[in-house]
């Protein structure tokens, strides 16, 4: 099982620390937002690197990328601040939150379909689960959001959020950007309890699709908990860093 002590621990010495003066969190911030921005695009096969992540964040084209490429990187710099700002209210997950982040990932890429549950049936390529029928889409989104409410609480907060991601993503609910809106969803539920956000390096992308595949396929989500734990574990390494902590 994992072992979420550690990263009670680990949280506990951060908020020992906060409020962390102005200038960490900028740098903080920066930061976060071009790593987790970089790698959850090129986990989806976007082929701007980090520098050019980067860039193209600070509204320069570069040259022999898309369009939509250009388009991803925006738009989940957008989605990230509709995050945080959700962060701030506290309030419970609901489906006008998940359509409104989706809505922003597709924004000027897809917008006939941003924010709206696909009207057909998906194929996840490479998965051995195949995704419920999109007549289907409606009816399971509602129970995400009842075992949510009624179940999820009483979770430890990194299962919850891997939980969110997992069950998220296997129904699926939108023809494009599921994944990057699940990471997103998992971020929202992490950062509400006051751990840093998961950044899945997209090196890690196999082990990643492989311990969704397992919880989707088998009911057995302990490979993909056990993977989401250790990166939330990583992601108390630059507050360490800036602050001059030693871990």
């Amino acid at each position: 099982m994992t072992n979420y002590q550690k990263l009670d621990q680990l949280k506990q010495k951060l908020d020992s620390y906060r409020p962390l003066p102005v200038e960490i969190v900028k740098n903080l911030h920066e930061d976060l937002v071009l790593r987790w921005t970089y790698n959850s695009n090129a986990i989806e096969g976007n082929t701007l690197t980090l520098k050019e992540t980067k860039v193209a964040l600070e509204g320069i084209t570069v040259g022999g990328k898309t369009m939509r490429e250009h388009s991803e990187v925006i738009n989940h710099r957008e989605a990230i601040f509709f995050v945080e700002d959700l962060v701030k209210k506290k309030e419970p997950l609901t489906e006008w939150q998940i359509k409104s982040i989706h809505q922003l990932i597709l924004k000027n890429i897809d917008d006939a379909n941003a924010g709206i549950y696909r009207k057909i049936n998906v194929i996840i390529s490479g998965a051995d689960h195949t995704p419920p029928d999109a007549i289907q889409v409606e009816g399971d989104m509602n129970k995400f959001i009842n075992w949510y409410k009624n179940e999820a609480i009483a979770l430890h907060p990194v299962e919850r959020a891997a939980r969110v991601h997992s069950d998220f993503v296997k129904i699926h609910p939108f023809v494009d950007g599921n994944g990057r809106t699940s990471r997103l969803l998992m971020n929202l539920e992490l950062m509400k309890d006051g751990f840093p956000p998961v950044v899945l390096p997209v090196e890690k992308r196999l082990k990643y699709y492989e311990s969704l595949d397992t919880a989707h396929t088998k009911n057995s989500y302990d490979m993909f908990i056990s993977l989401i734990a250790d990166t939330v574990e990583s992601g108390f390494k630059p507050y360490w860093h800036v602050l001059g902590v030693k871990e």
